[in-house]
């Protein structure tokens, strides 16, 4: 199938939003954890909860990234543009959510801000979390082009969230 990106040059099957994802990592793990309205006795009496629920989002993260590479391994790459042999997949984690790789990462930068308290983190996840949507329906748009069969798988598998969004 001849794509209609081809000989358009960089960004024309989404190189830039490979280099803004990277780039947005990057300033996640670099960002001090910042939480000027939380005192140690607030740390340490939510630090059992912190945990609980930093450890759970924390592994929604690694089963989505781990199945979601597992499901997709033939067709992955970084860029949104699917490649030309491609298929819908539908199985697996991808029954659950459409974007399991940009989930895992939303969850994972959920489960750090969570741990931390961090309101510097938490507005990265904020950043990050419009900046997937961005890039999944960018996505989507391809995929929807390609095969006929996405729109309604669409409207039956929640984008990043099961059950919510």
């Amino acid at each position: 199938m001849a794509s209609n990106t081809e000989n358009k040059g960089f960004g024309a099957r989404g190189e830039l939003l490979v280099v803004i994802q990277f780039a947005l990592i990057i300033l996640f793990v670099l960002l001090p954890v910042w939480h000027p309205f939380v005192g140690a006795a607030v740390m340490d009496a939510t630090g059992p909860w912190r945990l609980g629920l930093g450890a759970l989002l924390g592994l929604v993260a690694v089963v989505f990234g781990a199945l979601g590479s597992v499901h997709i391994r033939k067709y992955l790459t970084p860029l949104p543009y699917p490649v030309d042999h491609n298929q819908l997949v539908q199985h697996g984690v991808y029954a659950v959510v459409r974007h399991p790789l940009y989930a895992s990462q939303i969850f994972a930068a959920a489960a750090w801000s969570v741990y931390n308290l961090s309101l510097s983190h938490l507005l990265v996840l904020v950043v990050a979390f419009a900046f997937f949507d961005h890039k999944a329906n960018k996505e989507e748009a391809w995929l929807t082009e390609r095969h006929p069969d996405y729109a309604d798988y669409a409207t039956r598998v929640r984008k990043f969230i099961p059950l919510i969004y």
